[in-house]
């Protein structure tokens, strides 16, 4: 048995770096409280190594006080991170890994030039989070190729803006390339920054090559790791045995016994003392493993010298050659220092037949041991006696065949139950009584039931049976059952059963099915309970069936009206409509009239009165209403008008600001210093003439 290490695994520079600035931290500190704002890394063996020399976890930098020393986590911060410590007083120590600080600059840049930003990678990650607080959070998230579709299908790019896309650093080159030609294939022209990192993409590689030459893979990283998680998927495709641990307590080392090659990588927050240990123990394990196969090679090797010397005992099946066939009695050579002694009286002859008839010289013969000495040196063998014993014979078949039986309960023993079959007794474990958990026997006890044959001793006429097995064959077929009648487009009945981020699984009869969150709603979704809950009985749709995956995807928006079908029945233009902004652009806003059905009111259709910038005038979830000035079906577009709404008082006061709006900037200019001239500022003493006047006020209140 060999282990061999990946090329590339274990820290990366920007892991490393952050640990070696959060050590540096360490010993210079003086006496100043250190947080590291969430996980420095995702690695739980080495936050808690920190925290216990004084290095604590804060979820937000307000948590932090004057003066406190923030250590930036090596997957990055937004820019309002800093902004925020900046305030607060707070030293910061960046170990922001520098391939991150790298994304986050061509962000702000492509920012401040209001193009349109696409990440590709996970929305939860850290480093997406922060990558996206450097263009104020506008970036499109794609996680996958569903999500390219969605985003094209929902955003239209103005002319002259060319896409801007980047990528998390640790995700799969497979998985861009696939986005990128679902941008290509809708003929959109994009600038791509190939921002994965190096070490990954040879960490990767490393790990596929590696899987490709082993008999088990074993990868090393703490669960929440993106990057640990991925070579994981990497060693699953191309390695039969792929284990994914955290460390050496994760192992089973007696499941690696019967591997020639090992294979082991480690993502890039592991530290190479957790390596180092696994692979030490696993050698260590190995040496036992090789040690003992010496010794059952050795204890094997007795075994046969003892077998020839040790005699069988009465109750024994044994399997010999016949020496000899006489008139009465037939030889029996057993591999032992006595022969076996087959009297004609312990064979079944029917009238007339005699022992010449059934058996000759070098046939092989099976017999029961009915003394170990006959009183003549020899063993006395019984053929009557096996041959009563048919059971064990079906008992036998049924194993082989592997065809289930019918047994009996008939009492509870210790961590088990004994089960009859006809005249022979059996034993069922307790683990193999149900397919599922079971405590205590008794509710099983005096009923008959399906079993499978799973072990056989005949020498001791011992036997083994399983009822989990024959539930777990009828569930399989039922679950072929279902599969047969399923069909792509069939509307069917399910429970929701579990969620993920990506959507949820929903029972439909005895087997799961995907909805995936773009499949949910019309409209766009952050999480599928936004929209469902655990055991909600839903109608969904079949989108696709693979058997041999096992995997079905389903949809719950296909069973309502797509939202632009109701465009003409339920939305007409010169309709008064109410609806949530969802989306600010510098040309106007969009609004959700319903879910997956979007208005925009432009710009100039939002007051009476000139509007500079949107975001003065509208916010994100701000509930408007709206008339419907225009419905363009082929494009799928409604304009929607709020001044249109506005009262005639509002619309005279327009008017008299339209001249104001097409004054030039030097009229405009001109008009504020005539207005100066004629107005006093406040702290400005009062003209002569207007002091003069008052005591003529003053007069006339007394008359």
């Amino acid at each position: 048995m060999k282990i061999k290490r990946a090329k590339h695994s274990g820290f990366c520079f920007g892991v490393q770096n952050a640990i070696d600035k959060t050590e540096e931290a360490i010993r210079n500190n003086d006496r100043r409280t250190i947080y590291t704002c969430g996980q420095l890394i995702h690695n739980k063996g080495v936050t808690d190594s920190l925290h216990d020399r004084g290095v604590d976890i804060i979820d937000d930098i307000s948590q932090a006080k004057n003066d406190d020393i923030v250590i930036v986590r090596s997957h990055g911060e937004p820019k309002e991170f800093y902004d925020k410590a900046k305030k607060l007083g707070v030293h910061l120590i960046d170990a922001t890994c520098v391939f991150v600080s790298k994304i986050h600059d061509i962000v702000y840049e492509a920012y401040k030039s209001n193009r349109t930003i696409v990440i590709v990678g996970s929305k939860e990650h850290q480093e997406v989070k922060a990558t996206n607080g450097w263009c104020n959070y506008s970036a499109h998230i794609i996680e996958g190729v569903s999500d390219a579709n969605n985003l094209l299908k929902n955003i239209e790019f103005k002319d002259g803006d060319i896409p801007l896309i980047v990528c998390q650093t640790t995700i799969r080159r497979e998985l861009l390339d696939e986005i990128l030609n679902i941008f290509k294939k809708n003929e959109i022209e994009f600038e791509v920054k190939n921002t994965i990192c190096n070490a990954t993409r040879f960490r990767q590689e490393s790990c596929k090559n590696l899987a490709e030459q082993v008999d088990a893979m074993i990868v090393i990283g703490d669960q929440n790791s993106s990057n640990s998680r991925k070579l994981f998927e990497i060693a699953e495709k191309n390695c039969k045995n792929a284990y994914f641990v955290q460390g050496i307590s994760d192992l089973a080392l007696q499941d690696f016994g019967n591997y020639n090659n090992i294979g082991i990588t480690a993502g890039a927050s592991t530290p190479e003392v957790t390596i180092k240990e696994v692979i030490s123990r696993m050698n260590e394990e190995i040496n036992k493993i090789e040690e003992q196969e010496e010794e059952m090679s050795m204890a094997d090797f007795m075994e046969e010298i003892d077998k020839s010397l040790r005699l069988p005992r009465t109750g024994d099946i044994i399997t010999g050659t016949i020496h000899e066939v006489r008139d009465d009695v037939i030889i029996v050579n057993m591999g032992v220092k006595k022969d076996g002694i087959l009297p004609k009286s312990e064979v079944a002859l029917e009238e007339g037949q005699e022992l010449k008839d059934l058996f000759h010289e070098g046939d092989e013969i099976e017999a029961k041991v009915m003394k170990s000495d006959d009183g003549d040196g020899g063993i006395l063998l019984s053929k009557k006696k096996l041959e009563m014993n048919e059971n064990w014979k079906e008992l036998n078949e049924a194993l082989e065949n592997k065809t289930n039986i019918n047994v009996k309960l008939v009492r509870a023993v210790n961590r088990g139950v004994i089960a009859e079959y006809k005249e022979v007794s059996g034993f069922i474990p307790m683990s193999l009584l149900s397919d599922r958990y079971v405590e205590k026997a008794d509710e099983f006890i005096g009923k008959n039931v399906d079993v499978k044959v799973i072990k056989i001793d005949n020498r001791r006429n011992r036997a083994v049976f399983s009822r989990k097995q024959v539930l777990l064959d009828e569930k399989r077929k039922q679950v072929a059952e279902i599969w047969e009648n399923l069909n792509i487009g069939d509307v069917v009945e399910g429970k929701v059963m579990r969620f993920t981020d990506y959507g949820a699984f929903v029972d439909i009869g005895g087997v799961d099915g995907l909805l995936h969150i773009s499949e949910i709603s019309w409209g766009k979704l952050k999480h599928p309970q936004e929209v469902l809950s655990l055991g909600d009985i839903i109608n969904v749709k079949i989108l696709d069936l693979n058997e041999q995956k096992g995997k079905i995807s389903l949809g719950l928006k296909q069973t309502t009206p797509e939202p632009w079908s109701l465009v003409g029945t339920k939305y007409n233009v010169g309709d008064i409509v109410e609806g949530k902004v969802v989306q600010i652009k510098e040309y106007g806003a969009f609004v959700e009239l319903e879910a997956g059905l979007d208005g925009l009111v432009h710009i100039s259709e939002i007051a009476n009165k000139r509007v500079e910038n949107v975001a003065d005038e509208m916010t994100i979830g701000k509930v408007i209403k709206a008339k419907i000035m225009d419905i363009d079906s082929e494009r799928k577009r409604i304009s929607l008008s709020m001044k249109a709404l506005l009262g005639e008082e509002d619309e005279e006061s327009a008017d008299e600001d339209k001249p104001e709006i097409q004054q030039t900037e030097s009229e405009v200019a001109k008009a504020s210093e005539a207005k100066e001239v004629e107005e006093p500022k406040a702290n400005e003493e009062p003209h002569e003439e207007e002091v003069a006047e008052e005591p003529k006020e003053a007069e006339k209140t007394e008359e």
